[in-house]
């Protein structure tokens, strides 16, 4: 699934490309799955919007909407990447992708289209004000507010950094690079963690994300940016899929064990 730098990577290459533009006609496929809003509802409010600026929240892609003669945002465009999709600006006359499910026409004659293999990513139209997500903000969060966040808490550390409502837009694979970096092993229990070790993942993870976006982040799987170019982070990861590989620090095999229901990664020996 795409995590925090790969859906930064995606909306600030969309922003890019199609702020300014005009929504002429939009065309969604017949799978019901990946609407939160219906199409035929979403289509309606669409039409003859102009796309302001495109942005992250947590994991989600959030497309700002206003009328052609107003800046006040009238709508967002909300799109969540599941564990497939893809968010791609494209010249209309190159072929549609198999499993497209929305294509957005532009004025300019480009064209917005969201691809999805396995259909669980989500459209969805958002009037009721301007969209949060559901936790923190894991690049802006304070190391404070970090700490609290895990005050008390049973579940492992990371299990807790993977709860979106606590920290939205972390996930597995960064998760387990940022623990390594904090010298956390992942079972640790999260409320038992000291505030300085906190602050170290806070750090961490910090500085894992931001890496991650300035590679474009890691083409594991499905991801690609808007252009369908894959990032390439994954080429710096210390833990992550290098199970039964050396730690780069101390040459201890790096471990693979499962879990709250997700692959984990980590070193033995760093990690503590």
């Amino acid at each position: 699934m795409p995590e925090l730098p790969e859906v930064e990577t995606i909306a600030n290459g969309v922003d890019r490309r199609v702020r300014g533009d005009s929504i002429v006609s939009v065309w969604f496929s017949k799978y019901k799955e990946p609407f939160k809003t219906p199409p035929v509802e979403m289509a309606a409010a669409l039409v003859g919007l102009r796309i302001g600026r495109v942005y992250r929240v947590g994991k989600h892609i959030v497309v700002d909407l206003a009328a052609k003669s107003a800046r006040k945002v009238k709508a967002q465009w909300i799109v969540h990447l599941g564990m497939t999709g893809r968010l791609l600006v494209s010249a209309a006359d190159v072929p549609l992708p198999t499993h497209t499910h929305a294509v957005v026409h532009l004025a300019s004659g480009r064209e917005l289209r969201f691809v999805d293999a396995r259909r669980f990513g989500r459209l969805e139209l958002y009037v009721a004000g301007g969209f949060t997500g559901p936790g923190h903000e894991p690049l802006t969060i304070s190391p404070a507010e970090f700490a609290g966040l895990f005050r008390g808490r049973k579940l492992a550390i990371k299990a807790a950094l993977l709860n979106q409502s606590l920290l939205h837009g972390v996930g597995n694979i960064y998760a387990d690079e940022s623990l390594f970096r904090a010298g956390i092993r992942p079972t640790r229990r999260a409320g038992r963690l000291t505030r300085e070790r906190l602050a170290k993942l806070h750090r961490g993870l910090k500085t894992v994300l931001q890496a991650a976006i300035r590679a474009g982040g890691s083409s594991v799987s499905d991801y690609v940016d808007a252009d369908g170019v894959e990032g390439f982070f994954q080429i710096q990861h210390r833990v992550y899929g290098r199970e039964g590989q050396p730690c780069l620090v101390c040459g201890t095999p790096i471990r693979r064990i499962v879990l709250a229901g997700r692959g984990t990664h980590f070193c033995p020996h760093c990690q503590t």
